[in-house]
């Protein structure tokens, strides 16, 4: 499989900034060829960002910009998928608790009501077609701070609306759930977006409810408790604006999706 997605961004910066960027591909397994590029590029001028490893292979690039117009491109191909997630002991607790934007304790009572008695495939089957029929796709229709209580009592949402309910509602039933921020090809309309990965049968699997985007060719970027830490830019002292904003995903060839199937990110 090869896939090829960039990102351009143009912002505008009111005064000095702290800016991190969560746009590069994870890093793959070996065996997977990455092909890249980013540049960030401040009223003309090159800006040299500084690379962070976060968990996950997830990869934050941090610069402080100064007053003006910023410019950031990103272009990947990626050749092959990389194998099934590694599964940390942690990983098992963190994503088990409520977080920000996923409080499955408030939804503890919804989740045992809809979803009692079912585990594994047809649990995540269950969550999956429960919160696609219940929510309908609006852009826009959602505020930065909702959470998946929100989402729930509006009944609509985007993919990261869908991901933050499908996590608290598998938090609620002891399932540990998380967010993954992805390059989705075949998605339309054509964006960053978000999906739920869930822990069961020992393993890590993908829940998308909106079934925007074959599974299968989704691309990691980053991944944490909810968007909170997959934001694709956290700013801090300046006031930053998005001027423009274009991302692109393609793959060789786009595969049929089952929901029922289990499908890991690679």
């Amino acid at each position: 499989m090869k896939r090829t997605v960039s990102a351009h961004l143009e912002f505008n910066i009111d005064s000095r900034a702290n800016l991190v960027f969560s746009i590069a591909a994870a890093l793959p397994d070996e065996g997977v060829a990455l092909d890249e590029r980013i540049s960030f590029v401040k009223d003309g001028e090159p800006i040299e960002p500084i690379e962070i490893a976060d968990l996950h292979r997830t990869r934050l690039h941090q610069l402080i910009s100064e007053p003006g117009v910023l410019v950031v491109d990103y272009w990947a191909e990626v050749t092959g998928q990389s194998g099934p997630p590694a599964v940390a002991p942690l990983d098992l607790i963190t994503y088990l608790r409520p977080s920000r934007y996923a409080e499955s304790d408030a939804l503890l009572p919804t989740a045992q009501a809809e979803f009692s008695g079912l585990t594994g495939r047809d649990l995540l089957t269950g969550v999956s077609s429960w919160v696609g029929s219940h929510l309908r796709y609006v852009p826009g229709s959602s505020q930065p701070t909702d959470g998946a209580r929100e989402t729930l009592l509006d009944r609509r949402g985007v993919c990261r609306d869908y991901a933050h309910l499908c996590v608290a509602l598998l938090r609620a039933l002891d399932v540990p759930a998380r967010l993954v921020s992805v390059y989705a090809p075949g998605l339309s309309p054509m964006d960053f977006h978000a999906v739920c990965e869930a822990y069961v049968d020992d393993a890590w699997h993908v829940v998308d409810a909106t079934a925007l985007a074959p599974r299968q060719t989704l691309l990691r970027i980053a991944t944490g408790r909810d968007a909170a830490d997959t934001a694709f830019l956290t700013s801090h002292w300046g006031n930053v604006t998005v001027r423009s904003m274009e991302v692109t995903a393609t793959v060789d060839e786009l595969p049929y999706d089952d929901v029922r199937d289990f499908v890991s990110l690679g």
